[in-house]
């Protein structure tokens, strides 16, 4: 089964690539990696915004890293030409938490990206991780994850 059918199985239809909102490339391609800039969470009614520790359950925070899971393979997707079948492996991600100083369940909350990837990929799905607090990220979303992705 293509990545893409098996997605629409899960009810995730991916959206066009998001662009970048500055100067720089939405994602590099270089050799067989291809390295995805920071996606915010964002869902079709717009910025997912919070802090974890203030305002936001870790499992909201889980849920808006799950929708920055969703643009990284939209990217994957117009970084393959389309072809989301040439992933070979998800790399590593970097996640970005919007949190307390006091806030200290980062993974738990970048687990609703990496929970996605395995969920949608398998065992192509899953990376190396980074889990991170922030004292604040882009427009006051709650999530930003970046990836390095290996595509044939």
């Amino acid at each position: 089964m293509s990545i893409e059918a098996h997605l629409a199985k899960l009810g995730v239809i991916l959206p066009d690539a998001p662009a970048p909102a500055a100067n720089y490339m939405p994602w590099v391609r270089t050799g067989n990696l291809l390295f995805i800039s920071g996606q915010i969470a964002a869902n079709t009614d717009g910025f997912i915004t919070g802090k974890l520790g203030e305002n936001m359950t870790v499992e909201d925070g889980a849920l808006a890293a799950k929708a920055c899971g969703v643009s990284l393979l939209a990217q994957l997707k117009a970084g393959c030409d389309g072809d989301l079948d040439r992933l070979v492996q998800v790399v590593k991600l970097v996640g970005f938490v919007n949190s307390t100083p006091d806030f200290g369940d980062q993974p738990k909350v970048i687990n609703g990206c990496s929970d996605f990837m395995v969920e949608a990929l398998g065992d192509k799905g899953r990376h190396s991780r980074s889990a991170v607090s922030a004292a604040s990220l882009p427009f006051g979303v709650a999530v930003e994850i970046e990836g390095i992705f290996e595509i044939s």
